[in-house]
């Protein structure tokens, strides 16, 4: 006898294909679920590198900034230095040349003048003194005029003053320049 299937079978094979097909559709969604996870963590994985190496720039950037500040303010500071020796060295080698000044006006100073104040500002010395007549005064500028540490000898104020019955004196201001002579300028040269 032929044997004859009566059941549904093209149902059931279909019933299988559709399993098959949401058992692989369940597999696929699995493994693009796991994809997309593993994607997530590599580029966190990532994200968080880079952050902790922008941090550690950072740290190193506030690291070299101090130090940079540090060594402005050790170059302020060398400069500073550099004045303050500047400033002495030429102190010292201006000493000698006020003892000749001061000697020069003690030479120049005629008899019957004297000085009462003397201010010195850079090569420029301002004189007030007193004399007992311009004749005096005029012997002094022509002193002052003569000298080789001294030169232009501008005469800005006289005034008579009388003291007493008997007493007068002539005030006087007067302004006068440092120079150096040219033998003790071709001298210090080596």
């Amino acid at each position: 006898m032929a044997r004859i299937n009566l059941l549904p079978w093209r149902e059931q094979q279909r019933e299988e294909r559709k399993q098959r097909f949401l058992v692989s559709l369940g597999g696929v969604a699995v493994v693009a679920v796991g994809l997309l996870f593993l994607a997530d963590q590599y580029f966190t994985h990532a994200i968080e590198q880079q952050n902790a190496r922008n941090d550690f720039v950072r740290k190193e950037i506030a690291v070299l900034d101090t130090r940079i500040a540090e060594i402005k303010e050790l170059r302020e500071r060398r400069q500073q230095l550099l004045e303050r020796m500047k400033i002495i060295q030429d102190l010292q080698g201006n000493r000698p040349i006020i003892g000749r000044v001061f000697d020069q006006l003690v030479r120049t100073l005629p008899d019957g003048v004297y000085f009462t104040g003397l201010k010195m500002t850079g090569k420029n010395i301002a004189i007030v003194g007193a004399a007992e007549s311009n004749n005096r005064v005029s012997n002094l500028m022509r002193n002052l005029d003569g000298s080789d540490w001294l030169d232009a000898p501008n005469l800005n104020e006289v005034k008579a003053v009388t003291a007493g019955a008997v007493d007068q004196e002539n005030v006087f201001q007067l302004t006068v320049q440092q120079t150096q002579p040219a033998a003790a300028v071709e001298g210090d040269k080596p």
